[in-house]
């Protein structure tokens, strides 16, 4: 005997039936895995997380948080977004990216928030001279035009 299977075929037949209603239709299933699927790379799962805890983040900046190139980053934001997890716009000779309502929760349920934290997504302040968002809450900046900024320190409380 084996714990992965019954030695005798047995069903309960009502109990069967309703379980297989229940269950999503071929197509749906399918369109399921793809997008669970897209956060099965480590790469794609850390550059989404980084969405998650960033609200709103740059090609460059995302590179730099994963530890990944930034044309691999690029590549794996496709994969994210052909699935509908990240969705992004050009912002002068910026890319930016933000996670979709869609990948936020499919994060929770993967519950990839560190034990005793949440995911939370703040939207960052728009400066009133410039229009672009404030990256000051970020580790140093990677634009060759930007100062670093300080690298967070840690709270203790």
């Amino acid at each position: 005997m084996t714990a992965d299977g019954c030695e005798l075929l047995c069903l309960d037949l009502p109990h069967a039936e309703a379980v297989r209603a229940a269950l999503p239709k071929a197509h749906r299933s399918q369109v399921l895995a793809n997008t669970a699927k897209a956060l099965a790379d480590p790469v794609r799962l850390r550059t989404a997380t980084a969405l998650a805890l960033g609200a709103e983040l740059c090609v460059c900046d995302l590179a730099w948080v994963v530890g990944a190139a930034p044309n691999l980053v690029s590549h794996h934001l496709r994969v994210l977004r052909r699935a509908g997890l990240v969705t992004s716009r050009r912002q002068g000779k910026l890319v930016m990216c933000q996670l979709t309502a869609h990948g936020a929760a499919l994060l929770a349920v993967l519950d990839v928030a560190a034990p005793g934290e949440a995911l939370l997504v703040e939207q960052p302040e728009l400066t009133a001279t410039t229009g672009r968002r404030r990256r000051d809450h970020l580790a140093p900046a990677t634009h060759a035009n930007e100062t670093p900024a300080p690298l967070p320190q840690p709270h203790r409380g």
